[in-house]
């Protein structure tokens, strides 16, 4: 396989474990592109890197603080990654107002990524974190 598709797979993986997982702000700065975009973000929100590190270590970590990722397939082509991952942990913290249930939270999400020079520079995205926070009201 090309080796610049496998070395922007790694570099999903790493922004999933040490972003995501473990809320390191070194490795969010080495990854993200100044330009980066996250085209999902929702209407009217930051859609910069800051609004993307904002809801990791400002909403989902305080509401799960023992949040782990699980990659179960990525597709490469040209510079786009598209991952089918597994977000989960347990609901001890406010989440978007809701209050601790304790309750085991998953949330599955098919990301797209757009690697360039080894940064995130664009994401779309879909989940399920609607019917999860449903669920938990």
């Amino acid at each position: 396989m090309d080796t610049q598709l496998e070395e922007n797979k790694k570099t999903v993986i790493r922004f999933n474990k040490e972003v995501i997982e473990q809320g390191n702000l070194i490795s969010f700065d080495e990854l993200m592109d100044s330009g980066f975009i996250n085209h999902s973000a929702p209407q009217g929100t930051d859609n910069s890197s800051q609004g993307m590190i904002n809801t990791f270590n400002n909403i989902l970590r305080p509401a799960m603080p023992d949040i782990k990722v699980a990659i179960h397939e990525q597709l490469a082509e040209g510079e786009l990654v598209t991952t089918r991952k597994t977000i989960s942990g347990t609901h001890t913290g406010i989440f978007f107002g809701i209050s601790p249930t304790f309750k085991k939270i998953t949330i599955e999400v098919i990301d797209i990524v757009r690697i360039k020079n080894g940064k995130y520079f664009e994401h779309w995205g879909i989940n399920t974190l609607p019917a999860v926070l449903q669920s938990l009201k």
